[in-house]
């Protein structure tokens, strides 16, 4: 199951500690490890990036969570380091687009005093128990999210609406009357390039999805190639639902967008 991974440690020897498990729970198929990052609370309540998210779709949404959480706990310095932090791009509204809900974020922020560090990973985990028992070990306060990303649904939700309005537009501006026309004409123009905007951002995600979804399955593929045969067809299953999400997702924005260009016609 797709999930993001906030553990919290008492101190940076530990969390470093915490890294070489999560890769060795990796490599022995216990759960498979997208990209994870690692940041501190400083003493002045400011977050700092102490390991980076890879860059590339492997690392782009342990990037944008991270980043998120960055601006979202560590104040206006924190927004600073995780903006300029490689692939940490994310925004506070982006926590949202991933489905990050805000018991997440206050479980994570209650635990994440100053003094103790935070890895941040993006994993896909069916059992629980392996990582726990590590992370327990090593004085880590494990903090689990289902991933759910819903930004497919907020641009399909965009693209609808903005296609709504110039569709309105275009039928005040035929019965509009000549005094009226050009400020009914300029709305329409306006919301012409509100729409092109939300179609250029939906093919955005698309394009970010689709990369993001075959590197993962690029790595689920290397996994299962040394896994057991139980744990493999475990593993070749992941594989074939994330690409069918994907395709599911996809396919709903394709649609959206050829019809939105018919609107976008004169």
């Amino acid at each position: 199951m797709r999930k993001f991974i906030v553990v919290i440690f008492p101190n940076e020897t530990t969390a470093y500690e915490g890294t070489r498990a999560f890769k060795e729970l990796d490599a022995e198929g216990s759960l498979t490890l997208y990209g994870m990052t690692v940041v501190a609370k400083e003493t002045d309540g400011n977050l700092s990036v102490k390991q980076d998210a890879d860059q590339g779709p492997l690392g782009l949404a342990v990037g944008t969570l991270t980043g998120g959480l960055i601006g979202l706990l560590g104040g206006p310095v924190g927004v600073a380091i995780g903006l300029g932090g490689g692939a940490l791009i994310g925004s506070v509204s982006d926590l949202f687009n991933l489905g990050v809900s805000a018991d997440f974020i206050q479980e994570v922020s209650q635990h994440l005093i100053p003094g103790r560090l935070a890895l941040v990973a993006d994993v896909d985990e069916e059992w629980i128990t392996p990582l726990d028992t590590r992370m327990e070990a090593l004085g880590g306060i494990v903090v689990r999210e289902w991933r759910a990303d819903v930004e497919d649904e907020l641009y399909l939700r965009e693209v609808n609406a903005r296609k709504a309005e110039l569709a309105q537009l275009k039928a005040e501006f035929a019965q509009a009357r000549e005094e009226n026309r050009a400020k009914v004409k300029a709305r329409m123009e306006e919301a012409q390039a509100k729409l092109d905007d939300a179609l250029t951002r939906a093919q955005t995600w698309l394009d970010q999805r689709k990369a993001e979804t075959e590197a993962k399955a690029n790595a689920l593929q290397e996994q299962a190639a040394k896994a057991r045969d139980e744990t493999r067809a475990k593993i070749e299953m992941r594989i074939t639902v994330m690409r069918e999400d994907y395709h599911r997702r996809a396919e709903k924005l394709k649609q959206a967008r050829e019809l939105a260009k018919e609107a976008l016609r004169p």
